[in-house]
């Protein structure tokens, strides 16, 4: 989410404007994100934009101190399609029970909400609206569609973990899919065409290397809260992405590979100045251990492994018992 959004819509509302809310900023109600679902889409962005007042304030204010304290917390949406479905209760014999209500009111609205549960809206919900306005913080809410007459969408307030895919191998190919379905900003770098191109990694990020070799990685940087998917075509540049991993501080490195071929990479990566330290960070090899053997299938551990990383980066131990607590694990 950029910043600069949130403070033109809070500028527009107290000068008595009405905002206009692209669906480039609010990418849940983008036609690729709401497609096949009649009741969501841009112009019900549009729709909720023009129902927003100077009580809306509070809501995008408490959104920007979030974006400031680097807090996890999301802008979430209200969408109402009938009122009276809406409004009606119709808790079921399965679920818990939240009140003899529906929805608080059959109007759309914008609210915040973080992974404290901390809630900000312009109007007071009922519990039912409580429960669902919580479940933005899963990311696309799990319950959405979980009652008729309105549906529930959100945008993260925080930027998405950077996964570096060194190497376009078939498998790389498959985990770039994935993890950008999951959320996060893939950047897939190679020096053969052939490999790494729009067929083959048509939704991220593509960095092509020249002089036919990973030499020029190492002009590139990543982040501390980077992660590194080793996994280049014949495991031929594995210490050369292991030591950049490495060199850059980032937070998870993997590598793809049996034992034997690791131990050869270890004695590369060992010559090129990395310790033994180093080197035991690195996870080999990569991915959770369910028996997956084809490129499809290892992207699925691949890609596994990544969520479980960031969900322990992000969350703290109280919080992630909680959550695994409430789910009977």
């Amino acid at each position: 989410m950029n910043r600069t959004v949130i403070e033109g819509i809070i500028n527009d509302l107290n000068a008595g404007r009405t905002p206009s809310l692209d669906v480039a900023d609010f990418a849940c109600f983008s036609e690729e994100a709401t497609a096949g679902n009649p009741h969501i889409g841009p112009e019900a962005l549009q729709a909720i934009a023009n129902g927003l007042t100077q009580a809306d304030v509070p809501t995008f204010e408490r959104a920007l101190r979030a974006m400031d304290e680097g807090d996890l917390a999301w802008l979430g949406f209200k969408v109402v399609y009938d009122p009276a479905e809406a409004q009606a209760n119709t808790d079921n014999e399965v679920t818990k029970k939240y009140g003899d209500v529906g929805s608080a009111d059959g109007e759309s609205m914008v609210f915040f909400c973080n992974d404290t549960k901390e809630i900000v809206s312009p109007r007071e919900p009922s519990p039912r609206d409580v429960f669902q306005m919580k479940d933005v913080t899963r990311g696309p809410s799990m319950h959405n569609e979980q009652f008729e007459g309105l549906t529930w969408a959100s945008v993260p307030l925080f930027g998405k973990v950077r996964v570096w895919l060194l190497g376009a191998s078939d498998a790389a190919s498959e985990v770039a899919a994935l993890a950008d379905h999951v959320g996060f900003h893939v950047v897939a770098v190679d020096y053969d065409p052939a490999y790494l191109n729009a067929d083959r990694f048509p939704s991220v990020e593509r960095i092509m290397l020249h002089g036919g070799d990973f030499h020029e990685l190492a002009n590139m940087t990543a982040s501390p809260d980077d992660y590194v998917c080793v996994l280049t075509r014949g495991h031929m540049f594995d210490p050369q992405g292991c030591v950049w991993a490495i060199e850059n501080g980032v937070h998870y490195v993997g590598m793809m590979g049996c034992a034997g071929k690791n131990s050869t990479v270890h004695d590369l990566v060992i010559d090129a100045g990395a310790t033994e330290a180093d080197w035991d960070r690195i996870k080999r090899p990569i991915g959770l251990k369910f028996g997956a053997k084809t490129p499809a299938e290892l992207a699925i551990a691949i890609v596994a492994e990544l969520v479980d990383v960031r969900y322990k980066q992000r969350y703290s131990e109280e919080a992630q018992q909680k959550h695994e607590s409430s789910l009977g694990r």
